[in-house]
Parts: C-alpha cells; structure tokens; sequence
C-alpha cells in the first residue's frame, strides 16, 4: 500500500471526488447545455452570415448591373453628343459657304455699280465735251477751229477713261 503515500494517488482521488461533486450538483449538464446553447448560437450567426452573403452578393449584382446600364448611357450621350456636333459642324460649313457666296455677290454687285458709274461718269464727261465744243464751234464759226476742238475734247475723253 505505498500507493496511499503517492501524490498521483491523491491527485486522482481528488479528481474523482471533484467530478463526481460536480456531477452531483449538475454541472455537466449545465456545461453541456452551455456548448448546446453556444453551438446554437454559432448556427444561428452562420445562418445571418449566409444570409448576409447572399445580400452582398444581390447588392453586387444591382450595382454592376446599374454600372453597365450608366456605362451605356454615358456611350449614348457620347454617341449622341458626337452626332450633334458634327450636325453643328456641317451647319456651320453651310452657314459659311452662305456668308462667302452673298459677300462675293454683295463684291461682284459693287463691282458692276462702280463700273456702271464710272461709265456715266465718262459719258457725262464726253457729254460735256461735246457740249464745250460744240458751243465753242457755235461761238467760231470756223471749221478749223472746230476741228481742233473737237480733237481737243476727244483728248479730254480719252484722258479721262485712262
């Protein structure tokens, strides 16, 4: 009996009397019923996690979906904002071919004014001639004077078309 004397002995006794207390008393059934109600617990945060995964994974799948949607109205505007400008841009070549043709014929009508005036001007000027000579050869009665006179507003005609 040099077992009694063990400290391995006593040791095991007293874990002995200590669960066989507990035992007594209701603790395994309080420590099971605790991993019971902890085990339950963690079931029920898997179930909120999975719940919660499966919304993630909704929400990630609006907002890809809305992503795509907004990417392609942004390539419509693009698209549309292309059209209008280059509709704009063919407006503006046509604006301007319009100005440069009615500056041109606005050119071309102050060309044929200024040529018509210049005509009348010339006219009115030989006209004038004429009538110079014509009182001075009225006035003198000679030929030969008239003859220059007419000679000199010839000169005065042709000087003034130069």
């Amino acid at each position: 009996m040099s077992f009694i004397y063990d400290a391995e002995f006593w040791v095991a006794v007293a874990f002995f009397i200590f669960v066989g207390i507990v035992w007594k008393v209701g603790g395994f059934n309080a420590l099971v019923s605790g991993l019971d109600k902890r085990g339950t617990m963690i079931r029920a945060e898997l179930e909120d996690a999975r719940i919660l995964r499966e919304e993630a994974q909704r929400v990630l799948a609006d907002y890809q979906k809305k992503r795509q949607e907004a990417e392609a109205e942004a390539a419509e505007i693009v698209r549309t904002a292309r059209v209008e400008a280059e509709r704009l841009a063919a407006d503006a070549q046509t604006k301007l071919a319009d100005f440069v043709t009615r500056r041109t014929r606005m050119a071309e009508q102050k060309i044929a004014q200024a040529e018509a005036q210049a005509t009348a001007d010339v006219r009115a000027a030989a006209a004038d001639a004429a009538v110079k000579a014509s009182e001075e050869i009225l006035r003198k009665d000679t030929v030969s004077s008239g003859d220059a006179l007419l000679a000199k507003g010839l000169a005065e005609v042709r000087a003034k078309l130069n």
